[in-house]
């Protein structure tokens, strides 16, 4: 709900359970008053305080008046050289080439429905409302209109900007953050979820110190090492109390996050594009649109803001048919054969997935072009008819014939040398002329900027999609940008490469998704290296990381689940020992790992025993019959992985409280260990439960604060399922 005070200029955004309020003062300065749990309103302008602090400059047009400054005021979009010296939202080249920017408040707007945002992801969906606050620089024409879209139900408030040049002549972006959030003085911790490839999205929590503190991607995508997604909390915030907010860019190329404490104690977060390397270029009468970014505030812990967040993504973010139905448990061949396979081996993966319940084979990396390792063919889109001798014409319906769906892995956005189309077209790569360019993974960035390349990728796949039944491709993408130089761009727009990359990918995902509205599309970049937002608007699930070993992805998973929703999470059974660390874990403990996701295999059944086959087929028989408590219900984070005491769990609760499935994993085991009772969430503290089918009735209340009593386990990495089902009263 969006309440205005015209009289003296106070914008109200309210949702469930917080308040977000702004006003235009008496200069124009357009200040951030409140940010936290619902009030009744009014203008809180009346809580800052202003004083004459030592080296904060005036505005000019304050005259004598020394406690005023930009440098001590909460703005809720920054400013840059004109008297704030903490954190700039914005930063514009001016035509006199001075970089001063002063945004004052012009006007505003309100409107029904959620703003979208042209070639770029937003949530969208009935039942917002949209606020258009106006800002200009009155000594130039730079203008910046910002966009606040409200979500009641889910908490949700996002934001984006529009910069537009109204001179007439050009002006040079610099910087364009989508958020500013300025707080009072607090004692709080800045929350960050980072890592590497193979381990990614850890949570760390640290105090934040006078200065900046910052986390972001300089690698033309989201990245391995952070994530786009940022908490603030208070000291003593944990799941269940204290004030947090999160933050999330809906953007999957590079950003920048950063927290600063000021010398006054106030905190300002910003968040939005990585500005090293960029530059946009806006003639006259152009605009640039920020990517989105969505805040939640929780008033009661890390937990109702996970929730919310969940939902959210779930009902206002995925558009994908898969969105809201249950994803088929699929079996991909990759560590089963790698690049050594044909479509017998395929046949006889399928042949034995199918009695197991398995309901999609997905073949990957390996099947076109010259493709027999990761050093070459990429960019040849055509099958390889010495591994599949009938094309995959010949081999889908072999598959569905068993009852399964079939799907591809691709990875358009990349090229290898050795590949006719890159013997045809090498300016397609991106390169600096008379640079070698550097490799990733023997391969190069093709420059998907360009209308031509998007055009020759997507006639590709529509050849390849429309050959057979396709029903699932998982996209991938296997290397970080470097010579970032496009060679249909003039020399004064090369800084604009990285985001116009981005929209290009954005584009093509679109057209590939209008043209095949029931495939199936799951994200992938070495595993989490694009797990953002932005990618789930276009893949409704995204491969969470290329770690899939079970014990490894508690820690990568428990990272995971404060934004994105298990719906979003692709997880898979592999084989042990692991490929990835050699660690040998139980079969029942890696597909208690793997349910918290899309669930799937990625191991090879010819080679499994007859007990392995019965486990196999019990673990798909569950996630079917548990598959939309997992997707649609609450998630609580039951502990921390392995902290004391040495257990990870964690929770689904049906909406109404009725229904739960409750997951524990062990980790090394000793002699003589201390029994544990585990404290469940989210019940109904006044219904019974039956735990497992059993005869026993446990009351919510008491699995929720005496506990459940855990039986001991014999063994390193055991695991434990609990169902609980509410009893009828």
């Amino acid at each position: 709900m969006i309440v205005l005070d015209k009289e003296n200029r106070v914008f109200t955004l309210h949702t469930q359970n917080t308040t977000y309020q702004m006003k235009a003062d008496e200069n124009s300065v357009l200040l951030h008053t409140y940010y936290g749990p619902r009030v009744g309103g009014g203008d809180l302008s009346r809580l800052i305080q202003y004083a004459d602090r030592g080296f904060c400059p005036n505005p000019n047009q304050v005259g004598r008046r020394r406690d005023y400054s930009l440098d001590t005021l909460p703005q809720e979009y920054s400013t840059c050289g004109v008297g704030d010296f903490r954190l700039s939202s914005a930063q514009v080249e001016q035509p006199d080439g001075s970089r001063l920017l002063d945004l004052r408040y012009v006007s505003h707007e309100v409107r029904p429905g959620k703003y979208a945002l042209e070639g770029l992801p937003a949530f969208h969906g009935e039942g917002g409302e949209t606020l258009s606050v106006l800002l200009r620089d009155p000594s130039s024409s730079v203008e910046a209109e910002l966009l606040y879209g409200v979500f009641e139900e889910y908490d949700l408030i996002t934001r984006a900007v529009r910069i537009r040049n109204r001179g007439e002549r050009p002006v040079r972006l610099a910087q364009a953050a989508s958020l500013c959030l300025d707080l009072p003085p607090a004692g709080m911790d800045f929350i960050t979820f980072d890592g590497g490839h193979a381990r990614e999205r850890g949570m760390h929590r640290a105090a934040l110190r006078p200065g900046v503190q910052s986390v972001g991607s300089t690698r033309g995508t989201s990245s391995h090492q952070h994530n786009p997604f940022v908490m603030l909390c208070g000291r003593d915030a944990g799941e269940d109390h204290g004030l947090c907010y999160g933050a999330a860019l809906l953007y999957s190329g590079g950003f920048l996050a950063e927290a600063e404490l000021s010398q006054f104690g106030d905190i300002r977060l910003v968040l939005g594009l990585q500005p090293q390397g960029f530059f946009w270029l806006l003639g006259p009468g152009e605009a640039f649109t920020t990517p989105e970014a969505a805040m939640i505030c929780s008033p009661n812990g890390f937990t109702p803001m996970t929730h919310r967040f969940h939902r959210a993504i779930r009902e206002r973010l995925l558009r994908s048919p898969r969105g809201g139905l249950q994803r088929p448990v699929l079996i991909n061949n990759w560590e089963a054969t790698y690049f050594d396979f044909t479509a017998e081996k395929l046949l006889e993966i399928a042949e034995a997935s199918a009695p197991l319940g398995i309901q999609l084979l997905v073949m990957d990396d390996g099947w076109f072009g010259r493709r027999n390792d990761d050093f070459g063919g990429l960019g040849d889109w055509n099958v390889n008819r010495g591994k599949l001798p009938g094309g995959l014409e010949a081999l889908v319906p072999r598959v569905r014939g068993l009852g399964m769906r079939f799907g591809l892995w691709v990875e358009p956005e990349m090229v290898s040398e050795d590949s006719a189309l890159y013997q045809e077209h090498p300016d397609w790569a991106l390169r600096a002329p008379g640079r070698p360019g550097a490799r990733g993974r023997s391969q190069f960035v093709l420059d998907l900027s360009r209308a031509e390349v998007r055009d020759h990728l997507f006639a590709a796949l529509r050849s390849v999609l429309d050959s057979a039944e396709i029903a699932y491709v998982k996209w991938d993408m296997n290397r970080s940008f470097t010579d970032m130089w496009s060679a249909a761009l003039p020399p004064d727009r090369q800084g604009e490469v990285p985001h116009r990359y981005i929209l290009g990918l954005y584009e093509l995902l679109e057209r590939l998704r209008r043209a095949y509205p029931a495939l199936l599309i799951e994200g992938c970049s070495g595993g989490g290296g694009r797990f953002d937002l932005g990618m789930l608007y276009y893949t409704p699930q995204i491969w969470c990381s290329d770690n899939s070993d079970a014990i490894d992805r508690l820690r990568i998973q428990y990272g995971t689940s404060f934004c994105y929703p298990s719906a979003c999470v692709g997880a898979h059974v592999s084989a042990s020992p692991n490929e990835q660390n050699g660690r040998v874990t139980p079969l029942e403990t890696r597909g208690v790992v793997a349910m918290s996701g899309t669930f799937g295999y990625e191991m090879d059944p010819c080679k499994c025993t007859p007990e392995e086959k019965e486990i196999i087929r019990r673990q798909t028989e569950d996630f079917k019959r548990y598959a939309r408590l997992i997707h649609e219900g609450d998630y609580y984070r039951l502990s921390v992985p392995f902290q004391d005491p040495g257990y990870t769990a964690w929770a689904h609760v049906a909406p109404d409280r009725r229904e739960a499935l409750v997951s524990l994993v062990t980790g090394s085991t000793w002699a003589a260990q201390p029994f544990v009772t585990l404290r469940l969430k989210g019940l109904d503290p006044e219904a019974r439960y039956r735990v497992n089918g059993g005869e026993t009735l446990w009351r919510g209340d008491v699995l929720m604060y005496a506990g459940y009593p855990v039986p001991p386990m014999w063994g390193d990495y055991q695991s434990l399922q609990l169902h609980l089902e509410a009893a009828e009263a």
